[in-house]
């Protein structure tokens, strides 16, 4: 990968940290999660119009459109559903290990190869992705619901990285995002409602009114991460490495959680950091 994609994946991960870490601590999420979603939807409309970028674009694209749908969908439910049946924590490592599945995917219907090293730094990434956010303790096989809906997310992760990274090498990022997002946000009101947390786009609404600087930033800063990773795709970043890079986020967020929020096991997630970052130095050097 050229630096240019390899700093914008980079810058990508801090910014997702920052904002995730916001999300994090606040009551509502679901609601929060809505109205940041909405949030992204404005920003990519306005960046297309001023661009200038045709909206319709996306009627070239559309199969990978709904792929990426698809796979959004299959992330929100297996994610509430994980979150219903059992301890997130046990599965949400479960559900970041994005890079896994992606390679699988590639290799088994793109036709896709990888070297030795780049295999090894994915593991790596994909090791101390999963041990850093591990806590001891929680057990991932005393519950196969969860464990499944876990998986579903996962797969649900791959299938919208590969269509999005796809998709934006014929249409402007902007664009696709603006409707993946608009697309969203129906389809988060009826799986919020369905998982008992009503309707959250009244509280967004609300959250709106009452901090609106608060909520324009968020959105501001999550277009900004995920436009990165798209325009990361449409300049030729592989799936599987992009995806990897982009687990940098994680051992940011877990230094802000630590020092902000006051997470515990700061230690052990460190050390699963230097496994993590080693995997980052590896796919730099031979992605």
């Amino acid at each position: 990968m050229t630096p240019a994609i390899v700093l914008a994946v980079l810058l990508s991960a801090g910014l997702h940290a920052t904002w995730n870490t916001v999300m994090k601590n606040h009551a509502d999420k679901e609601a929060a999660w809505w109205i940041f979603g909405l949030g992204i939807c404005v920003c990519a409309l306005g960046h297309s119009l001023v661009m200038g970028y045709d909206l319709s674009a996306i009627a070239r694209v559309w199969p990978l459109l709904a792929a990426s749908l698809a796979g959004q969908v299959c992330y929100g439910c297996g994610l509430i559903g994980a979150y219903r049946r059992g301890d997130l924590s046990a599965y949400y490592p479960i559900i970041r290990s994005t890079p896994l599945v992606v390679v699988v995917i590639g290799m088994a219907f793109l036709d896709r190869t990888y070297g030795p090293a780049v295999l090894t730094g994915i593991g790596l990434v994909v090791c101390g992705a999963f041990l850093i956010q591990f806590r001891p303790g929680v057990r991932m096989f005393d519950n196969p619901g969860a464990l499944g809906f876990a998986v579903l997310a996962l797969v649900g992760t791959g299938v919208y990285a590969l269509a999005d990274a796809e998709a934006v090498r014929t249409v402007a990022p902007p664009v696709m995002f603006f409707w993946i997002e608009l697309c969203l946000v129906p389809v988060y009101m009826v799986l919020f409602r369905l998982s008992g947390h009503g309707a959250v786009e009244r509280r967004g609404f609300g959250m709106l009114v009452e901090r609106p600087l608060m909520v324009a930033g968020l959105g501001a800063l999550g277009y900004t991460s995920y436009f990165l990773i798209l325009w990361a795709f449409s300049a030729g970043g592989d799936v599987a490495m992009v995806a990897s890079l982009r687990q940098a986020s994680i051992p940011v967020s877990v230094l802000l959680g630590g020092m902000l929020l006051r997470e515990r096991h700061l230690p052990m997630r460190l050390a699963a950091s230097a496994m993590l970052v080693a995997g980052i130095v590896i796919l730099i050097l031979y992605g």
